[in-house]
């Protein structure tokens, strides 16, 4: 089994970094693989609605969104982390899931995921709230901690003194794999996803 751990900050091992390897770390210590993906510091182009996508599999944009939703086929969860900017996640990963998610839902589907923020101070909740919001229309179990998913500080130095917010780290790590061995069991006995009607309804009459 393997999770991959997104890291949306523009800062390749900073708090966001600090805080996905605590988790990464009470991953492999229960024999599940870890993967961090930095998406860099370059900004991405937002999701245009041109429906490309729909026709050829993957995002028209060449980019590395493309590759982690190639990957995503081969994980089992997911662990999206991000700085706060503003008591909200940073816009390079929000314009980053918009497209991961809109052009290759399938890969995540169903596969549990946890969302992680990093502040100096506040807005922490709020940012994962944000992108918690991705997992629960994809049908991805949210995975949660001893806490909410943050951690406090303005450098890696100081976020691993949040010893709190590095606790909820791991234990959210070790949540993310009791989940993952849960499903893999239940797969063994034949409990597979549920098949979901595709009809929609107009809600304007």
């Amino acid at each position: 089994m393997k999770v991959l751990l997104i890291n949306g900050s523009p800062n390749e091992k900073g708090c966001t970094y600090t805080a996905l390897s605590q988790v990464a770390e009470a991953l492999r210590a229960e024999g599940i693989q870890a993967e961090i993906d930095w998406i860099g510091k370059e900004p991405y182009r937002d999701c245009i609605g041109c429906g490309g996508c729909g026709k050829t599999g993957e995002c028209v944009f060449q980019d590395h969104v493309n590759e982690v939703v190639r990957k995503a086929k081969e994980c089992d969860g997911f662990v999206f982390g991000t700085p706060v900017y503003y008591a909200h996640p940073s816009g390079r990963i929000l314009d980053f899931l918009n497209r991961a998610f809109y052009s290759g839902g399938s890969a995540f589907a169903h596969k549990p995921a946890a969302a992680v923020a990093s502040a100096r101070r506040a807005g922490t909740v709020a940012s994962v709230d944000v992108l918690n919001k991705y997992f629960t229309i994809n049908q991805m179990p949210v995975v949660s901690s001893t806490y909410w998913n943050e951690i406090h500080g303005n450098s890696a130095e100081e976020a691993v003194q949040d010893e709190e917010g590095m606790q909820t780290m791991y234990n959210l790590g070790k949540n993310m794999a009791w989940l993952l061995k849960c499903i893999e069991a239940g797969k063994e006995k034949g409990i597979c996803p549920p098949v979901n009607e595709k009809k929609k309804t107009n809600f304007i009459r």
